[in-house]
């Protein structure tokens, strides 16, 4: 029987529990490798590759019944993909070793873009009246300008009057 944990469960286990099987089905990879993958590609590969799915091979009603490795197609960002490709026999170790039996036997490399475009946050408006007063009275005696500007941003964006219902 499994265990049942009592009290409340974080959200990350209950989607990785709706979400798992359907990655299973459709992809053939688990939240885990996806949540691991920085750690599995190293620092080299982390920031410009994600695993995709992982193609097992269809049961051989003829064959030994064993377990079959699989093909781990891995997206990654343009020319990169060349040294990732150099590299492909110690991510495979890596891989295996994550999951504990070799489940990976090679690694088909599709190039797209994996990073997501870095967007800029808007700038809050500037403070008026009494908030305004209050935060200049922080910084008065901050000699440095870069971190007078920084503690600036972020007093406006704290004391900023929340506009949400």
């Amino acid at each position: 029987m499994a265990y049942q944990r009592k009290g409340a469960l974080q959200i990350a286990e209950v989607a990785n529990g709706i979400i798992d099987p359907v990655l299973a089905r459709r992809a053939g990879i688990s939240t885990a490798l996806l949540g691991s993958w920085d750690e599995i590609a190293g620092a080299d590969f982390a920031d410009c590759s994600r695993p995709e799915k992982i193609a097992w091979p269809r049961n051989d009603p003829y064959g030994d019944g064993g377990h079959q490795a699989g093909v781990l197609t891995v997206a990654c960002d343009g020319a990169r993909a060349l040294f990732l490709t150099h590299a492909q026999g110690e991510l495979i170790a890596r891989i295996n070793g994550f999951f504990g039996f070799p489940a990976v036997r090679q690694i088909r490399i599709v190039q797209k873009p994996v990073s997501q475009p870095h967007r800029h946050p808007r700038k809050p408006p500037p403070l008026k009246g009494e908030a305004a007063k209050r935060l200049e009275g922080m910084m008065e005696g901050i000699e440095n300008d870069a971190l007078k500007k920084a503690v600036e941003r972020l007093g406006t964006a704290v004391l900023q009057k929340k506009t949400r219902p």
